[in-house]
């Protein structure tokens, strides 16, 4: 299927001398750095979310999508996202990049059920499978969006309804089994609803009992369904709550120049939770 990118060459290393725009100056992905690639120093990703469901910012305050994607014009939201989807492994391959990564809502819109939701996206990561079979593009890491929706305007894993600790915990099972399932490194968990805006509305022990007992479950499918890669935790304080929660210092796995298992530089900002 011809796409926005399907006349785009594919990007290369040419060196810094180079004049072309659509050219790789400085990164050299066989360039080997202290035994190793640089793409295997950099594992670079392209984020599906960023560059393929963000509508641009309304500049001039008229209510208008600055990025004029065909798949924002289409009314079926499933014909949208495969739209989407093919655009966006198209882009995947003008890029030559390693890794791509995504939120389960990114690439597939929410049904009126959880049940729904899973059938709509089981069937857009089916055909991205089958983009991935030649091997030219991996997935750094697969997550859950338990942030956007509604329902979690007050936590996810920390808010005090059961029914949403127990929806999102479905959400995050689904998800982690299909990063399995498509060989993803790693599993991210953001939590940007935890947290609390004061701390008269909140019970602070509670919500960190809670927060544990969900990341613990998370961990636990992991080895269940045999999942190899990573459990990273990215904070983001502020963004959206303004006061997030604090793991205690006895989940995170040592000291904070530790490397993770199989060589991995450990990334600061997304500690790995220890299993």
């Amino acid at each position: 299927m011809s796409t926005a990118y399907s006349d785009l060459p594919t990007v290369q290393y040419e060196g810094p001398q180079s004049t072309n725009p659509l050219a790789y100056h400085w990164y050299d992905a066989k360039r080997v750095v202290l035994g190793k690639t640089l793409a295997e120093h950099l594992r670079p990703a392209v984020c599906y979310w960023h560059n393929f469901c963000w509508k641009g910012e309304d500049v001039f305050g008229l209510g208008q999508t600055v990025f004029q994607r065909s798949w924002f014009a289409e009314s079926d939201p499933v014909k949208a996202a495969q739209m989407k989807l093919d655009a966006a492994f198209d882009f995947f391959a003008r890029l030559g990049l390693p890794y791509w990564c995504f939120h389960d809502r990114d690439v597939a819109p929410e049904g009126a059920t959880l049940a729904e939701s899973n059938r709509i996206l089981d069937g857009l990561l089916e055909a991205a499978a089958r983009k991935m079979q030649d091997g030219k593009v991996g997935l750094l890491w697969g997550t859950a969006n338990l942030f956007s929706n509604g329902r979690y305007m007050s936590g996810a894993a920390t808010n005090p309804d059961p029914e949403v600790f127990a929806y999102a915990a479905a959400q995050v099972k689904h998800v982690l089994e299909w990063t399995h399932r498509l060989g993803g490194e790693n599993y991210v968990l953001w939590g940007g609803r935890e947290g609390y805006e004061t701390l008269l509305n909140t019970d602070l022990k509670r919500e960190l009992a809670q927060y544990g007992r969900f990341l613990s479950a998370v961990v636990e499918h992991k080895h269940k369904i045999g999942f190899k890669g990573a459990i990273l935790i990215e904070p983001k304080p502020q963004e959206p709550k303004r006061h997030g929660l604090r793991l205690p210092e006895d989940l995170w796995p040592g000291e904070r120049g530790q490397g993770q298992p199989g060589g991995q530089p450990r990334d600061a900002r997304r500690p790995q939770l220890r299993a």
